[in-house]
């Protein structure tokens, strides 16, 4: 059958060719300095959070935000999740500013309509959620992912998170170049997981976990989720990866897409078989790989954060991340504070090494991690001071450091759940509803409260204990107050039970 009969045609790829397209069109390089954040929430009833959402209201609700006159890409996740995608901005303050404006307007659409955002890593609420985008990728991704177990589609489902953006970098070797860029970004995942876990509960029942939503990502196909082996250069090392990853689904313009079975893309091109490969096949098999850093273009994709509680708990693990990245004294600083953990990671690669499993399990309570977190909030801080961040924006990461951070805590130690205790005040920036809370929603969901069927039963675990001495870092502000005890920690799904599906959506990517 002829490739112009497949979408986008083309003429055949080449193995070659393949591995220097994949060289050029992955670790574009030049200044950096722009920055983007995609946030994925869940849709829940405004005052019954733990009643399923109806097909048709949710319908009517998507078809008024795609009316809003928005800056940012509004999408739909398979499970129902909405997506808001910023543009590139050229700072920090023009994202936080952008996003900020977008969510207020889809949030009071939504309040009009009786529903609101909920932000947490996995849904607390409800039993799995349906899938309700039924496409031919997602067709296709779910009968693939279903050979691996049920995270898979746990992670289309009923999953969300904050994904952040920064440039590449450049070509030349140093603090801001691509090179330090991506070793850098692995070494911060887990400290980023630790601190901003945000799902300690799945399907209504407390996990035992702080990120229940990365746990999942280690149960899905084991080189599809995986970064490259760690210490080779990143252009070779990715395309090497790219092509040794198995091949999700095979497109076709008529009925369902093929879903060969371990067929990688590079067996693909050298038996032509179902049908030759195309430049348009490697684009979009390179959609479809989900690894906790992923470089696109220009541009790496920061994978690993839960989403968020609040209506703004977005904007610190957005900043942090910022501020590492694109000051040079953090960016260098951060890379020689997080060296260690690489001595000590373990043969297997993120998100499967040590450190990962630690972040997923403990969250901050991991020792390691712990001390990573303090120092890198601590850069951070400077960074922002140094480069005149909004000052809201360096309270709110301030406030966060001084109640979670410094304490060993992260946000699904204060779940709305009851998975956790939420004593203090709720926002980012200390100002507003409980960790969690819907913005006109009432009373936040506390400790105790039901949650309907399959209520989480509370954790009893003794606090960590009394906060170490504060890092170097300014603190301006108060801090807000903090309390409650800490989920037990238990052992890493491998990956979830059966009882339901797993995190992330695995939607088709935007630059």
């Amino acid at each position: 059958m002829p490739s112009s009969a497949f979408p986008d045609g083309g003429p055949p790829l080449t193995e070659d060719e393949a591995e220097d397209l994949l060289r050029c069109i992955c670790f574009k390089t030049g200044p950096p300095g722009a920055v983007g954040v995609e946030l994925e929430w869940f849709v829940h009833d405004l005052r019954s959070p733990y009643l399923p959402v109806p097909r048709d209201r949710l319908d009517t609700a998507f078809a008024a935000l795609r009316a809003l006159r928005l800056e940012s890409s509004l999408t739909v996740e398979p499970g129902g999740q909405l997506e808001l995608s910023s543009p590139p901005a050229p700072s920090l303050a023009r994202c936080v500013a952008t996003v900020a404006a977008d969510l207020s307007a889809v949030r009071s659409e939504l309040a009009r309509l009786g529903l609101a955002l909920t932000g947490s890593g996995t849904d607390p609420w409800l039993p799995s959620r349906d899938r309700l985008l039924r496409e031919p990728r997602y067709d296709a991704m779910e009968t693939y992912l279903d050979r691996f177990g049920r995270a898979g589609r746990t992670m289309m489902r009923d999953s969300a998170s904050v994904q952040v953006c920064v440039d590449s970098g450049y070509e030349e070797p140093g603090p801001l170049g691509y090179r330090h860029r991506w070793r850098l970004a692995h070494l911060l995942g887990p400290v980023l997981v630790a601190s901003f876990a945000n799902s300690p509960v799945l399907h209504g029942r407390a996990t035992g976990l702080r990120s229940t939503r990365q746990s999942l990502w280690t149960g899905i196909d084991p080189l599809r989720g995986a970064a490259p082996p760690p210490g080779r250069e990143p252009r070779g090392a990715w395309a090497r990866h790219a092509l040794d990853t198995p091949v999700m689904c095979v497109r076709a313009d008529e009925g369902p897409w093929a879903v060969p079975e371990g067929l990688t893309f590079r067996e693909w091109l050298r038996s032509g078989s179902p049908r030759p490969p195309t430049r348009a096949d490697l684009d979009y098999h390179l959609t479809t790989l989900f690894p906790p850093v992923r470089p696109r273009g220009s541009h790496l994709e920061l994978r690993m954060l839960d989403a968020q509680p609040g209506d703004d708990g977005w904007v610190v693990p957005l900043a942090v991340t910022a501020a590492l990245f694109d000051d040079p004294r953090a960016a260098e600083a951060a890379y020689r504070l997080l060296l260690p953990l690489a001595e000590t990671a373990g043969p297997l690669p993120p998100p499967r090494d040590a450190h990962w499993r630690a972040a997923i399990r403990d969250g901050p309570t991991a020792p390691a991690l712990h001390r990573a977190a303090v120092g890198c909030f601590a850069l951070a801080l400077e960074s922002l001071a140094r480069s005149g961040a909004p000052a809201a924006v360096y309270d709110a990461v301030a406030a966060f450091r001084e109640r979670y951070v410094l304490r060993r805590r992260c946000p699904a130690d204060e779940h709305p759940t009851g998975a956790g205790s939420a004593t203090g005040a709720g926002s980012a920036t200390g100002a507003g509803s409980a960790p969690g809370a819907r913005p006109g929603a009432g009373p936040a969901v506390g400790p105790g409260t039901a949650v309907g069927p399959g209520t989480a039963p509370e954790a009893a675990a003794p606090s960590p204990g009394p906060a170490p001495a504060p890092g170097s870092a300014p603190a301006r502000g108060p801090a807000p107050r903090s309390g409650g005890t800490a989920p037990v920690p238990g052992p890493v799904p491998a990956p979830v039970s059966d009882s339901g599906p797993a995190p992330e959506s695995g939607k088709d990517p935007r630059p």
